[in-house]
């Protein structure tokens, strides 16, 4: 019977029992004691990933209770002592991202509040992480965001394919930002025919390294779309209309600056051959899909297919659900880091994996002392 080994750990589980797309995992026992486990909250989308976690890991789900008042403010009750406890908290980010925000900072402060001795945020899709930078007189709310966290209690974050790296550099505590590739290039492998076919495309420029770290572990040709659609949601973050043309200003104007030309937009291309091939487009985020709907047009009419999108955080909002399924796109693969069933429900095209293995391994490792590096193994910077 093959052993599984997690470090210096041994699982006695046979292979054949272990999950299909398991990257390397298998369901494991804590072999201490002193750590709970919580869902920050009580819908049932929402704790679907923490029971899958809290199964692999062999433990129960922490009894608290999260609700709305009536006049809707945030209420948590820890029903277990906590106290000099590692205590990790599962906060999936549904629709209602504000709601989920306050849950998971009143459930930190109640367990800090608790003698709790370590609060662990596993976040698999941080919230706001696309406010990461500053547009014209906006702010940079993913660092107000990580400020509050941290004012809370919270001591270490566990998340998942942050939308920018540099988003680290927020947090003055430890974050570990897992990544969903392994798993969704396992999902090419055994869930695509002839993935061998396949060109990787990445939707734009940005996206190219992402899209090089695919392909070169598949062994698989790239390809790399340039320009936008129309409307595309850069339009209004880019500072493309800003400033404006014209200004009457009075007196003095001070020195002459050289004249800003306003941005083109330039019609959608492709640069890589996809003629006759598998298009497989990969990307963090997948929210409105008119840019990827866009790009699945040109990409047909260029020769491929068969389109399929992997992403990791499938946040399919608005109608989504509806424009995929008229698109030329052929499936899009997300994983189980945002709550999306209802979205499923509207379009078959859509497919789930799950990436709570590689969860529960880092808590277990958390909480033993053990390192995080065998989880980073053959993971590129770019990824």
């Amino acid at each position: 019977m093959p052993i599984r080994r997690f470090g210096g750990h041994r699982s006695l589980v046979p292979y054949s029992q272990t999950s299909k797309l398991s990257y390397g995992y298998s369901k494991m026992n804590m072999s201490r004691s002193g750590y709970r486990v919580f869902s920050a909250n009580s819908s049932t989308g929402c704790t679907e990933l923490a029971n899958k976690i809290t199964e692999r890991l062999g433990v129960e789900l922490g009894r608290s209770a999260v609700y709305q008042e009536s006049n809707s403010e945030t209420r948590v009750e820890v029903k277990e002592s906590v106290r000099g406890q590692d205590i990790f908290i599962i906060q999936t980010i549904p629709r209602d991202v504000n709601t989920a925000v306050m849950e998971l900072l009143v459930m930190a402060y109640a367990l800090k509040t608790s003698c709790a001795k370590n609060i662990i945020g596993v976040i698999p899709y941080f919230p706001y992480s696309k406010q990461c930078k500053m547009r014209k007189r906006g702010s940079i709310v993913c660092k107000l965001l990580a400020s509050m966290l941290a004012k809370a209690g919270l001591t270490h974050i566990i998340t998942m394919d942050l939308h920018q790296k540099e988003i680290q550099g927020f947090f003055n505590f430890p974050i570990d930002n897992l990544r969903a590739s392994p798993f969704l290039i396992q999902y090419i492998q055994e869930e695509i025919p002839d993935y061998r076919n396949a060109v990787i495309v990445a939707k734009s420029p940005a996206a190219a390294k992402r899209a090089q770290s695919y392909a070169e572990r598949l062994r698989l040709g790239l390809a790399v779309m340039h320009g936008e659609a129309q409307h595309s949601e850069s339009d209004m973050a880019d500072g493309r209309h800003s400033p404006p043309l014209s200004r009457t200003t009075a007196g003095h104007t001070g020195l002459e600056l050289p004249l800003m030309m306003p941005k083109e937009k330039p019609p959608i291309s492709v640069v890589g051959d996809v003629g006759g091939r598998i298009a497989i487009i990969v990307d963090d985020i997948i929210d409105d899909v008119e840019d990827f709907v866009a790009a699945a047009e040109r990409l047909k009419e260029r020769g491929a297919y068969k389109i399929y999108i992997m992403a990791t955080h499938g946040l399919l909002s608005a109608e989504a659900p509806r424009l995929i399924e008229e698109s030329a796109i052929d499936e899009v693969v997300v994983t189980n880091t945002v709550p999306h069933e209802v979205q499923k429900l509207q379009c078959p095209k859509i497919k789930t994996v799950d990436v709570s293995l590689i969860l529960a391994e880092a808590i277990r490792r958390i909480h033993n002392g053990e390192s995080m590096s065998y989880l980073f193994r053959n993971i590129t910077v770019d990824d």
